[in-house]
């Protein structure tokens, strides 16, 4: 009787298999999946905070080529040691952004199930001031370390985009 029980312990453990975790941009594309379907406009945006003296709001719009959920090894994210992210400059906020998700120094590196969204870039508006070198993805006319042109293709994970005009 005891071996009946060990073997089917043993058998079951494969089943108890922790599959990766679903991150937001995962979950979305399961969940609404017409939100971000071939050809739809999408835009992501930065900035615009404050209530009275708002930011301006910097985008990059673009239409959705794919949408695809991948498995991703999130890594610890980098540090810069002595100095918090306002003070990272251009070239080390683009390392920590590429590295973007990963987890913190205390964390565990894991597996997670990430959505993205390959789009084709139509038209943008970037920050030029000094401030914004470590403020958001897009500064001077770049996506991170890329210039961007009309119709590149960029990857970005689903959340962070919003539907055109909404």
């Amino acid at each position: 009787m005891r071996i009946l029980i060990v073997a089917l312990a043993l058998l079951a453990t494969p089943a108890l298999a922790v599959e990766p975790l679903l991150r937001p941009s995962a979950r979305l594309l399961f969940k609404e999946p017409e939100m971000l379907q071939s050809g739809r406009c999408v835009v992501y945006e930065e900035g615009g905070a404050g209530w009275v003296m708002t930011d301006p709001v910097f985008y990059l719009k673009g239409e959705v080529l794919a949408t695809d959920v991948r498995s991703r090894h999130l890594g610890k994210c980098p540090v810069v040691p002595g100095k918090n992210i306002e003070q990272y400059s251009r070239a080390e906020f683009n390392r920590q952004a590429l590295a973007y998700p990963c987890v913190g120094p205390e964390a565990a590196e894991r597996d997670e199930q990430i959505g993205i969204v390959r789009l084709r870039v139509s038209e943008w508006e970037t920050p030029y001031a000094r401030k914004a070198a470590n403020a958001g993805r897009l500064y001077r006319g770049m996506f991170i370390d890329r210039a961007l042109k009309k119709d590149m293709e960029i990857e970005l994970e689903a959340d962070l985009l919003g539907v055109c005009g909404q």
